[in-house]
């Protein structure tokens, strides 16, 4: 059973309620992780969970190609809307990864593996692995311990809770992410604060 945040209804209520929620300013993690695949060569970027698309944006000005995947209809529409429809978005979960059988040599997910459960947290890892190119980067933006709602809420299981609205999120450590990146070419973690402190993980294949 999918947890409730990668159901398709949750986030069709969000995104048609709310539609462009989190404005349209990229994300700190963002606008870094965009630094990092311009300094090193990236052509290509898939952005699981790309949402309206104001974390793409920053990345096709840069003239790189992105790819998203979005659970939400309401939110693909909104990304076409204003960004036009050359970025292809695949329609559906990201637990239901791979929608094609390209390899990219970026990839971007941000604030969304912590809304997964343990197994569906290692597929997408090995999921967005298994998409990347030899020498191709990959970073992920998650929310840290250090957030003022870690242990609030209900308890789930080790480091998992039961937020608001039964948003289910999993909050890391450097311990955990070595533990879950460690076999993805993890090769450094840092901290970045958004609306929340959040580490941003970066990996590289092979090399």
């Amino acid at each position: 059973m999918i947890n409730e945040p990668e159901e398709p209804e949750f986030w069709e209520s969000a995104f048609t309620e709310k539609q462009e929620m989190w404005g349209f300013e990229p994300a700190k993690s963002a606008v870094l992780t965009k630094d990092l695949f311009v300094q090193k060569s990236v052509c290509h970027v898939l952005i699981p969970g790309i949402g309206y698309g104001r974390n793409a944006k920053i990345f096709k000005d840069s003239g790189i190609t992105v790819t998203g995947i979005e659970i939400s209809k309401t939110a693909i529409e909104i990304a076409r809307k204003h960004y036009g429809t050359d970025m292809p978005i695949h329609h559906g979960s990201v637990t239901d990864m791979p929608f094609d059988n390209n390899r990219y040599d970026g990839i971007f997910c941000y604030a969304l593996i912590h809304l997964l459960d343990s197994s569906e947290r290692e597929k997408l890892i090995r999921d967005c692995y298994n998409q990347l190119s030899e020498n191709g980067y990959m970073v992920f933006t998650v929310i840290s311990k250090e957030a003022h709602t870690y242990g609030q809420g209900k308890f789930i299981s080790e480091d998992r809770y039961e937020m608001f609205g039964g948003v289910k999120m999993f909050f890391y450590d450097r311990e955990s992410i070595h533990a879950a990146f460690d076999q993805a070419g993890l090769f450094e973690i840092t901290e970045v604060t958004e609306n929340y402190p959040f580490f941003l993980i970066k990996c590289r294949k092979g090399g």
